[in-house]
């Protein structure tokens, strides 16, 4: 591993949205990649794992010492809305401390601010990061504008915003998580989406495949981008009857969306059924000041995407400059489906039924065996 690459540091580098982004960063060759894991294995070329933890300032010390650049996304489903705020800061402050360069806050779209602080959308997890997002580019700012002392006063920083993974469509674990029911006949199965996203909603997903893009090219334009600059990223808004038009047009067999209330969904047919009054964040114990049950939080969300079908309404993006950046994107959900299906066909696993069918997951907290939400 070669000392004269420039170090990014990722925390958060293991989990769904990580993974690509360390994978196209290391392939690139252009920087040397340091991880900030707990779990430290066998590290590919031109990447390092570093042993700690987010929680941890010696760990955050040391993982933000000579590094030039960082991508930080502190996991939500494991600390919560109010330990991830609090990490938020230190993480910040301990890159400007250690004389960091360029700093990428991985965001996710402030429902809460979007809907004019309506409590419809209060969703803790999404506001967490939008809410730490307008703090850093605020404080960035008034840093430079103050001269204030310390090495890295002169960071930059950005933000990627990304939606739900368009991966949770055909994941178990999920707020979008799929079930093989019977049809109509009794007999036929089916491939069934019960969401209470409403008739007119549309979520606008990201695919993962392409997350590594869009940040490979905040890190080579670190110098032309505005400092405070955000990029909101995405696939498209996409409407649940199109999801399962598109797995029956991929696979031939049948699927469907069923819109559900909140009361269904949480209490028996949604992803996380059974579930609702935990707390959002395995670290967050129930009942204590800063906890948000998992049924207020995604209530919060599936309301916001209930409000942004045709992308007009509170969640938007904007397609045509995605386009300019990355040409190559996913922009449809069974463009996505057509790759997952070849990728399944060419590891062994059958086809994209069978990868419903086995259960598998993409996000880290169900990988871990714990259960966040």
């Amino acid at each position: 591993m070669s000392s004269s690459l420039p170090t990014i540091l990722i925390i958060g580098g293991t989990g769904a949205q990580g993974i690509p982004i360390v994978q196209t960063l290391a392939k690139s060759n252009l920087y040397t990649i340091r991880i900030l894991t707990r779990d430290p294995t066998s590290p590919p070329p031109n990447v390092h794992l570093l042993p700690g933890d987010f929680t941890s300032e010696a760990s955050l010390r040391t993982a933000f010492t000579n590094a030039w650049a960082a991508y930080v996304n502190i996991d939500g489903f494991a600390a919560g809305e109010a330990l991830e705020m609090f990490y938020t800061v230190r993480c910040y402050e301990i890159a400007v401390e250690c004389g960091v360069v360029f700093y990428i806050h991985a965001n996710i779209d402030f429902y809460y601010e979007l809907g004019g602080y309506n409590p419809l959308y209060r969703c803790g997890h999404g506001d967490a990061k939008g809410r730490m997002w307008e703090w850093m580019r605020g404080r960035n700012a008034l840093n430079q504008k103050l001269g204030l002392g310390g090495v890295g006063m002169g960071m930059k920083v950005a933000a990627l915003t990304t939606g739900p993974y368009v991966d949770m469509a055909i994941e178990a674990g999920t707020p979008v998580s799929p079930r093989i029911e019977k049809g109509e006949d009794g007999e036929e199965e089916v491939v069934t989406w019960r969401l209470p996203l409403g008739e007119e909603g549309a979520v606008a997903h990201t695919a993962l495949e392409d997350v590594g893009v869009y940040a490979g090219w905040l890190f080579e334009r670190w110098e032309e981008v505005d400092d405070g600059v955000e990029l909101k990223v995405g696939m498209g808004h996409v409407h649940y009857r199109d999801v399962a038009r598109a797995f029956e047009e991929v696979t031939g067999r049948k699927a469907r969306f069923v819109d559900v209330d909140f009361e269904t969904y949480f209490g028996s047919e949604g992803g996380f059924a059974g579930i609702g009054d935990a707390p959002t964040g395995y670290m967050v114990e129930k009942g204590s000041p800063g906890a948000m049950s998992v049924r207020t939080n995604f209530t919060g969300w599936w309301h916001a995407w209930r409000a942004s079908g045709g992308n007009k309404g509170l969640v938007k993006r904007d397609y045509a400059l995605l386009d300019e950046i990355h040409p190559g994107r996913i922009r449809t959900v069974e463009e996505f489906f057509r790759r997952e299906a070849e990728k399944a066909r060419f590891e062994g696993k059958g086809t994209l039924w069978d990868v419903v069918a086995s259960g598998r997951t993409v996000l880290k907290i169900n990988e871990d065996g714990r259960m966040s939400v």
